[in-house]
């Protein structure tokens, strides 16, 4: 908390430029940078400056710009709420400084920590309101069809949630994310879990219970943020998967190569749900944003630049870090450098490659982090899509294959995080560990590919035959891997070998597809 003492009033805060600048040069640099949800905490920040301003009751939804010497900016959302001294017990992490109002003294704070505002919200939610801002832009509430309680109070709370967003739960029951980054443009993750929710009977997701939309004039919708029914689980599936595989090390230390016919059943339970993700998307209808679409030459432009930018960016990061790797890596690196000619022709044919499927919205982001177990089932969350990539892009659609790859990569990075870099394993040799990693990964890919494309039938409209399956799995597979490289370079660079690995694998089979 800065010491700076600020005299602050609600109405026309939006034009208070004394106010705005104390923000700005004072208060909002050293508070943003302890913040878990400000993403530039490792930039140098140019400019920070106070953009919007929304009222809400007795609060402020403040939205203020990021400014960075490269010259990009990002928006982000900081509700305030003043408290007055000794009325409420609020951590020093969401006090912003000392202030007064209205002859009060107290502070000024980012008003998730603010009971009162959290009470609002929830009754906002429940009288779906709106409310009329100075400029004629409406701050909507929205309530969806999980929600069910009949009375306007109910207790909340902010869980111990380490994430990029805030989130608070009211009565056990309703977990509200409140996102930080604005975009916009209505965030993909209410769109996705609303009509899932309202138009189909897939229920293995968090059910949509409300938004919170800033609705402005002659602009895009801004999305502040999704309520949710809470799911009640024991931990993700990357968890889960780690607890199999503790059991499958402890039996390859002691010269076993053993995988529980209870991991094989909970594999293919992720399968038939994530299929069933993908049937629901398909079949939804009435809405130009859901509706399947061909491989028109639009997208598949899109698709092809994408990939190849993609691809030379990654081909100088490993040229500019290649001295850097052990032997194992560089030794995949110089594999996936000498392919490029491969890769590129296989890329090309997505301009030409005859492909009657279709592709719809998908989830974008899956992995096994994204996946709840309960107690006898699995929960997908998370359907903002792809952190990195724009609100626009997140909303393309795809084929469910690209999911897919992105499952099957996550299962990859589990068995290999998990012998390369346990203790117990430390002393075998790398060649015995890619062996074991290798047998267990195509096992488990195995199943869960068959046990997904069992749920469609064939020929599907999503699949039309097993060769435009086999095409468009190993291009996304492919894409995945190499987009992954860069975090691993940059990152992790004694993790490189596992995107590498999987680079490799596809080359293979690229190889193969042309013998």
């Amino acid at each position: 908390m800065t010491e700076f003492a600020l005299t602050i009033e609600w109405k026309g805060f939006e034009k208070d430029k004394y106010v705005h600048t104390v923000l700005e040069d004072n208060i909002l640099p050293p508070y943003i940078r302890q913040c878990r949800w400000f993403a530039g905490k490792a930039r140098k920040i140019k400019q920070l400056k106070v953009r919007h301003v929304v009222h809400f009751e007795e609060f402020i939804f403040m939205m203020f710009e990021a400014r960075y010497e490269e010259n990009d900016a990002e928006l982000y959302l900081l509700p305030l709420s003043f408290i007055e001294d000794n009325t409420q017990d609020i951590p020093a992490k969401g006090i912003l400084s000392k202030a007064a109002m209205d002859d009060k003294t107290g502070h000024l704070v980012d008003a998730i920590y603010d009971v009162n505002f959290r009470s609002a919200i929830y009754r906002s939610i429940f009288n779906q309101s709106q409310i009329r801002q100075y400029n004629q832009d409406l701050l909507t509430f929205t309530k969806g069809k999980a929600f069910e309680e009949e009375s306007a109070e109910i207790d909340s709370y902010l869980p111990d949630i380490d994430s990029s967003n805030s989130a608070m739960i009211f009565g056990g029951k309703y977990f509200l994310k409140l996102y930080r980054k604005l975009f916009s443009e209505t965030n993909p993750e209410v769109e996705m879990v609303e009509f899932i929710t309202q138009y189909s009977e897939f229920r293995n997701i968090p059910l949509f219970a409300g938004s919170i939309t800033w609705n402005r004039k002659d602009e895009a919708a801004t999305t502040f943020g999704v309520m949710v029914q809470v799911v009640e689980n024991i931990k993700d599936d990357w968890s889960m998967t780690g607890d199999y595989l503790n059991d499958f090390l402890e039996a390859f230390v002691e010269g076993n190569f053993q995988i529980k016919e209870s991991v094989f059943d909970k594999v293919t339970q992720l399968a038939h749900r994530t299929a069933q993700m993908h049937l629901a998307l398909f079949a939804l209808r009435g809405a130009d944003n859901f509706n399947a679409e061909p491989f028109d030459r639009q997208y598949r432009r899109y698709l092809h630049e994408k990939f190849e930018n993609l691809l030379e960016r990654r081909y100088t990061l490993l040229t500019d870090n290649y001295l850097k790797l052990d032997e194992q890596a560089q030794n995949l690196a110089w594999t996936f450098m000498e392919a490029k000619d491969l890769i590129l022709d296989f890329i090309d044919q997505i301009l030409t490659r005859p492909l009657s499927s279709f592709r719809t919205r998908i989830h974008g982001d899956y992995h096994l982090g994204q996946i709840l177990a309960t107690n006898d089932d699995l929960v997908i969350i998370d359907f903002e899509g792809e952190p990195e990539s724009s609100i626009t892009e997140r909303k393309i659609k795809h084929s469910p294959l690209k999911d897919v790859a992105g499952m099957i990569r996550s299962y990859h990075y589990a068995v290999s995080a998990k012998l390369f870099n346990s203790a117990e394993t430390s002393t075998r040799e790398t060649i015995v560990l890619q062996r074991a990693a290798d047998r267990w990964y195509k096992l488990i890919k195995d199943t869960y590919l068959e046990e997904y494309l069992s749920m469609f039938g064939s020929p599907h409209p999503l699949f039309k035959d097993p060769n435009e399956v086999n095409y468009l799995l190993l291009f996304h597979l492919l894409e995945k891997a190499i987009y992954e490289l860069g975090y691993e370079v940059n990152y992790r660079p004694t993790w490189v070998k596992i995107p590498l690995k999987g680079i490799v694998e596809v080359i293979n089979e690229i190889e193969k597809l042309r013998r």
